[in-house]
């Protein structure tokens, strides 16, 4: 299995920043990627930000420039995710959720932690 716990919500006007962090526990070994999804009310969840095990990355293409995603491996017990956004709009508050994609001796399935709040007033 694979924990997730996030941190760095909160609430920032236009323009501001925050770092989501997730610390990631478990068969850390198994995962294969990870990433940032966010979901707003009324709307469906969608991907943010994906970071693969080579390092490759890739962004949703509304925050692209603005967001960065990095993962702290160094560690061999625990990996920490993070995510970086920067020139935060409205549109951008909803909860984010991390999550990654592990196969833990079967195939591979999604693991989520249990969201953050963003909110970006105007």
């Amino acid at each position: 299995q694979v924990q997730l716990v996030e941190s760095g919500g909160g609430l920032v006007q236009t323009g501001g920043s925050l770092r989501l962090s997730c610390a990631a526990s478990g068969s850390i070994s198994d995962i294969n990627s990870m990433g940032w999804y966010r979901q707003a009310p009324g709307k469906q969840r969608e991907l943010v930000a994906l970071i693969i095990s080579g390092g490759g990355t890739n962004y949703l293409p509304s925050v692209k420039g603005r967001f960065t995603i990095s993962r702290d491996n160094r560690d061999n017990a625990k990996n920490t995710l993070y995510l970086q956004m920067n020139n935060l709009k409205p549109e951008d508050t909803a909860v984010y959720y991390c999550n990654a994609m592990a196969s833990v001796n079967g195939p591979l399935q999604h693991y989520w932690g249990q969201g953050t709040q963003v909110t970006v007033s105007s």
